[in-house]
């Protein structure tokens, strides 16, 4: 597919993901709704990864300024990427910064993979009760944070927490940072 001229001066001859000016192709956001423009400008580094899916979590830190283009289907595609790495917590971050209406959401929804049901390792609580990403959760014991002189007090609530690649650990924010905290020294709100 040939690059159009309309398309090379809105993104300004460079990829609209992450800012390169190499080896420039179209990408076609999928199901886009009928009308909207589902071409975005990207460089051969971009392509290659979202085609085979595995991306390089410090590539795409880029994001983080191209999610606030005005063009939907840049935003559409770096919600999606996002999503992909958001098992890195840069990534979950500006997940959570990012907004995109109802259209723009169903839109990016659309073209997510759905994960498996049950997940093969499986994060308990204190109580047993399994823990899911964006789960609510209370301290049950005080717990000094090593290399702080912080400690999580008991009682203290962790709002929609995260999962690690270790089933035992969760990440949340207590006081405002982002710490890791056991499974086994929480409980499931």
């Amino acid at each position: 597919m040939s690059i159009s001229s309309e398309l090379l001066n809105r993104a300004d001859h460079k990829c609209e993901l992450c800012g390169g000016d190499q080896h420039l192709q179209v990408w076609q956001v999928s199901f886009a709704p009928e009308g909207a423009n589902s071409d975005v400008l990207v460089c051969e580094i971009c392509q290659s990864q979202l085609n085979s899916g595995d991306l390089v979590g410090s590539h795409w830190r880029c994001l983080s300024d191209s999610m606030w283009s005005p063009v939907a289907a840049v935003q559409v595609q770096a919600w999606r990427t996002l999503k992909m790495l958001d098992a890195e917590v840069w990534a979950q971050e500006l997940l959570d910064m990012l907004y995109l209406d109802e259209e723009l959401m169903a839109w990016a929804e659309a073209g997510v993979v759905q994960q498996e049901a049950e997940p093969s390792v499986r994060c308990l609580d204190s109580n047993g009760v399994q823990l899911a990403a964006g789960d609510n959760v209370v301290v049950i014991k005080d717990l000094p944070v090593k290399g702080t002189s912080m400690v999580a007090k008991r009682g203290t609530a962790v709002r929609g927490i995260s999962l690690t690649d270790n089933p035992e650990h969760i990440e949340g924010r207590v006081n405002g940072q982002r710490i890791v905290l056991l499974s086994c020294y929480v409980k499931k709100s």
